[in-house]
């Protein structure tokens, strides 16, 4: 089964106000950056968003809150984008925050068919006792908090030790960046780009692929497959210029020698 599409556009043609959406990336590496412009360029608003982080001001998700396109968030980390902070603050974005970890088994505990599971990360913290501030009001105030979870006590290597219960999650729909991807939706990442492509894209109900290259069926080793095609639903090509863009999110350069010192 074929499942190329030709645009961005056309892939995300169908997502609707009010869905919830999954994405992979962190920070600005393995972001499906081409598939969240065509969401803005569309008009796509009031999402709930799925994503490690919101990206950086200006890039990934960072585009979609700048213009108010997303209602709610659950992440792990809230640092390098400010208008993501500034929004959460003021009382226009709701926040989740969950361990780093946590999510990540949510989504492939979602795509894996498990509805909750039991961890010992966040036990004897606001994470499981609730009361963590999700939605502040236009005067800091917190109006919406975390509920209490489940938690239960297991025998674990002959020590008694509180697990918490977390839910997992599938969203409506996932985007993911691969270097690599088939016709038929096989995907091969780029070392640090793996990072929460594979879960974001097993959770999703609609999971569609930007890739930098397309290859036919069977060009891939299987061995080298990362995310096996029955998970992913469409497949975008990009072209030479959409490659090329990558930006570094921090530069660190080293002082020039100057004659004295060379």
């Amino acid at each position: 089964m074929d499942k190329v599409v030709d645009t961005p556009a056309e892939a995300v043609a169908d997502i609707a106000d009010g869905s919830s959406i999954a994405v992979g990336g962190f920070g600005v590496v393995g972001v499906p950056e081409f598939l969240i412009r065509a969401i803005r360029e569309q008009g796509t608003t009031d999402l709930e968003v799925i994503s490690n982080n919101a990206g950086v001001d200006g890039r990934g998700l960072g585009v979609l809150l700048a213009d108010h396109r997303i209602r709610r968030i659950i992440a792990s980390y809230v640092g390098e984008n400010k208008e993501f902070a500034r929004q959460y603050l003021s009382g226009e974005l709701e926040v989740e925050l969950t361990p780093q970890g946590t999510l990540a088994e949510k989504l492939r505990a979602g795509g894996a068919g498990i509805p909750a599971f039991y961890t010992i990360t966040g036990a004897g913290t606001q994470v499981a006792e609730g009361g963590m501030p999700w939605k502040y009001d236009a005067d800091g105030n917190v109006i919406k908090e975390s509920p209490a979870k489940d938690t239960r006590v297991f025998d674990t290597f002959g020590e008694e030790q509180t697990y918490v219960l977390e839910e997992s999650l599938a969203p409506d729909y996932a985007l993911v960046r691969a270097a690599v991807g088939d016709r038929d939706g096989n995907l091969v990442f780029h070392s640090s780009a793996r990072n929460f492509n594979p879960p974001a894209a097993q959770a999703g109900r609609i999971t569609i692929a930007e890739v930098e290259k397309l290859v036919e069926p069977g060009d891939i080793d299987p061995d080298e497959v990362h995310l096996p095609g029955v998970f992913v639903h469409r497949v975008v090509p990009l072209t030479a210029e959409q490659i090329a863009d990558k930006p570094i999110e921090k530069r660190t350069l080293r002082p020039t020698p100057t004659a004295a010192n060379a």
